[in-house]
């Protein structure tokens, strides 16, 4: 073998060297995305995938969509679990005399990704089109030989990655066909009869459009029929029951596979876990006790904590696709779930195990369970589901009561719903609901009804009148998908005058819009986060797609590319948010730690082991250390992270928030949190979060164009007057920065604390 490694660099020293040349030199750092490329090819490659959702064939579109499956799928798969395994380094770090034209990345060297990914590409394109080799080959070639040329992989890489992404793309496309043939023909036979081969979409039957009645215009007359092919409707049932398993089984492998850390609020909430009561500080039980049963299943991992946020969101989408296909159509019913997934902050919730996943389930279980019992041939037990799912609902988090206040508008606006108020149903759910709220109710009258006082802190009742509006309309534009939410506003106004034909509509609008409005409303007064409005984002997507659905069976021909153009954006957002590190496949670059939008879910490992490492330090025989946090969320974290801290988190915490006169947080409650009473004449680390670098306003320009960004140090933070009074003495630690390569993730200001008085 040590031939081939002798023969591998001396061929890379030829290639890097013996072959440099002006024309060269300019031409392979752009090949290799270098010198600006990536702000020309970036935009170039959406545009063309664009071009091809909305004006290409069949053919086109299939070949587009595996091209970006075996990138999106083969690259991080694939390709960077050998980096990992080979732990080759780069010859630009380990050979003497190498000309590096690009600067010389720390990831692994062995295979070459940029290679992969165009021979990946490569092979695609000729599987679907033969003579694109002509153009497709070169373009890779000189990719590959680019890579070489620049010092950043050995010939070996590069001839590594080829045959690995051309091999992995061609078992992928031959894969996909083996597997449509099969599933095609036992589930989906209409659409496969019309698809038998997916590299000749052409071969297929001609799909025959239905006689549809025409009004006395001339025009199709869709708006007061339903044509419905009963076998279409169970394919794109099952669809859809294959996209929720799928997307379920995803997040799962996503979250198990630890590509982000727990948030603090997640963090803060296991804490909770560990501490059963019938309700805490700032939020119901419902989050401790989900958390509680996960931990009790997979253990104290980050895995355990979030298993059941994507299993709600499953179990959600399962009953919208019913709910949707029973009313509305099986083809717009897939659509809704297409849309629910490709939302960032719906996305964001499917993964993160928060108070608004639990509380999506239980709203939309009552939504459903709701319109069935309001039909004149309505049952008890709908109501009794209602008032159930309800009551859960506000068991997880209080926003859940604005259902009554959907249902109280629901019951002005539709007047033959009052029938069920001279009936006991609705009214059952209304005490079912109330008796729900009990533990809520005993905790709070045992704690002087602290909950309450939050509460209103937190809506702002006791500040001044400050305009947040735009904010809020900004943030949601963001977060529901600037597609989507253009449409559910236009949706909202537009069905008004249809309201009284169409009550299912005006049902979905009392159940989201008074929750949107109201929320857009109080931002005249005080700020709103965006995730406030959650539970409305379902019924305001379901009165979307029901309106668009009919526009688009009326014949109006962008509601198609338009959703696609939604679809698209959404799904590539979900993919950074996901993970931020696929920014630097299409720009060369990594977003700056303090933009990244994962910042707020990493490095808090690093964190930890810092402030362990501290405190070990200041243990001395017989005279424990622990730590302080200036904040409940940190001491969560801090304690999850910490393997000592998390072992003795029940017994005798090492971390603790910092004291305070006034209940702030849960820690408050907790006796053996005390740690005035407990720590006596002990050691500390006392750690406060800092603000990050601040950034020039203009750094998205400079990043793009592979400027270095200018970044200013924000003033320091003093310790607090009252940590120096508790102890006898107080020496300053100094700032950390706590970084992921070579971006700053998070700022901590440690104090080593002596002797608690």
């Amino acid at each position: 073998m040590y031939w081939l490694q002798a023969l591998d660099i001396k061929l890379f020293h030829f290639i890097n060297g013996s072959l440099s040349n002006p024309l060269f030199d300019w031409l392979m750092p752009i090949l290799s995305g270098g010198n600006g490329v990536m702000q020309i090819f970036v935009p170039a490659a959406i545009t063309a995938t664009l071009a091809a959702i909305f004006f290409g064939n069949t053919k086109i579109r299939l070949c587009a969509l595996m091209m970006f499956l075996v990138v999106a799928l083969g690259d991080p798969l694939i390709v960077n679990t050998i980096k990992h395994a080979v732990a080759r380094s780069r010859p630009c770090i380990t050979l003497p005399d190498v000309i590096e034209r690009l600067g010389c990345s720390q990831s692994g060297s062995m295979p070459s990704a940029h290679a992969a990914n165009w021979f990946a590409v490569t092979m695609v394109a000729f599987l679907f089109y033969r003579r694109s080799l002509w153009f497709m080959l070169p373009m890779a070639l000189g990719v590959s030989f680019s890579r070489v040329y620049n010092g950043v992989h050995y010939p070996s890489d590069v001839l590594a990655g080829a045959i690995l992404g051309a091999g992995y793309a061609a078992a992928f496309v031959i894969g996909l066909q083996t597997a449509w043939n099969f599933i095609g023909r036992n589930w989906f036979s209409t659409w496969h009869a019309r698809l038998p081969l997916l590299l000749n979409p052409d071969c297929g039957i001609k799909e025959e459009k239905p006689d549809v009645p025409e009004s006395k215009s001339g025009t199709t007359k869709f708006f007061n029929s339903q044509i419905r092919n009963p076998k279409s409707e169970i394919e794109w049932l099952r669809l859809g029951y294959v996209f929720i398993f799928v997307g379920l089984i995803g997040r799962w492998i996503y979250l198990a596979s630890g590509t982000i850390e727990l948030s603090q609020d997640e963090a803060y909430q296991w804490t909770w876990s560990k501490h059963l009561a019938l309700s805490y500080y700032s939020k119901p039980p419902g989050i401790a006790l989900i958390q509680f049963a996960g931990t009790h299943l997979f253990g104290d991992t980050q895995f355990g904590v979030r298993f059941f946020s994507p299993l709600f969101a499953g179990i959600a989408s399962f009953l919208l696709l019913r709910f949707f296909a029973r009313e509305i159509g099986a083809r717009p019913s897939f659509a809704l779930l297409i849309i629910a997934t490709a939302t960032p902050l719906l996305g964001v919730g499917a993964i993160l195990m928060t108070i608004d996943p639990p509380l999506v389930l239980c709203w939309t279980l009552a939504m459903v369970a709701g319109w069935r019992a309001a039909q004149p041939d309505g049952k008890m037990r709908h109501w009794l589901i209602v008032g159930l799912a309800m009551g859960l609902g506000f068991l997880c988090k209080y926003t859940a009561a604005y259902q009554i206040i959907c249902w109280i508008i629901f019951f002005v606006l539709a007047p033959a719903s009052r029938i069920h108020l001279r009936k006991p149903g609705p009214w059952l759910a209304l005490i079912i609901f109330l008796a729900c709220t009990l533990p809520v109710v005993v905790w709070n009258s045992q704690h002087g009804w602290i909950t309450a006082h939050h509460v209103a802190s937190n809506a702002g009742l006791g500040s001044q009148w400050k305009i947040r509006t735009l904010d809020f309309l900004l943030a949601e534009f963001a977060l529901l998908n600037p597609i989507f939410f253009i449409g559910m506003m236009w949706a909202m106004i537009a069905f008004w005058k249809f309201r009284r034909e169409r009550p299912l509509w005006l049902y979905f609008f009392c159940m989201g819009a008074p929750v949107f409005f109201g929320h857009l409303l109080w931002s005249f007064h005080s700020r709103i986060q965006p995730n406030w409005i959650a539970p409305s984002i379902l019924p305001m997507f379901c009165l979307m797609v029901a309106y668009w659905n009919e526009k688009f069976r009326s014949g109006w021909r962008w509601a198609k590319p338009i959703f696609t153009f939604g679809v698209a954006l959404g799904i590539f957002a979900l993919a950074i948010m996901y993970q931020s590190n696929l920014i630097a496949k299409l720009t060369g670059q990594l977003l700056p730690g303090e933009k990244d939008p994962s910042r707020r879910v990493r490095a808090w490992k690093e964190a930890a082991a810092l402030a362990e490492t501290e405190r070990e330090k200041l243990e001395q025989p017989g005279k424990p250390a622990f730590i302080l946090c200036s904040h409940y969320g940190i001491t969560g974290l801090f304690s999850f992270y910490s393997p000592k801290a998390k072992a003795a988190l029940q017994t005798e915490p090492l971390v603790y928030p910092a004291g305070s006169d006034e209940p702030d947080n849960q820690f408050y409650f907790w006796p053996e949190y005390n740690y005035r009473e407990h720590r006596k004449g002990q050691n500390a680390i006392y750690v406060t979060e800092i603000d990050l670098y601040r950034i020039d306003n203009d750094w998205l320009w400079k990043w793009l164009a592979h400027q270095s960004l200018n970044r200013t140090r924000p003033p320091s933070k003093p310790l607090p007057p009252r940590i120096a009074q508790e102890f006898e003495s107080v020496t300053d630690l100094g700032e950390h920065d706590f970084m992921i390569g070579n971006r700053v993730f998070h700022r901590e200001h440690m104090w080593a604390c002596y002797n608690l008085k």
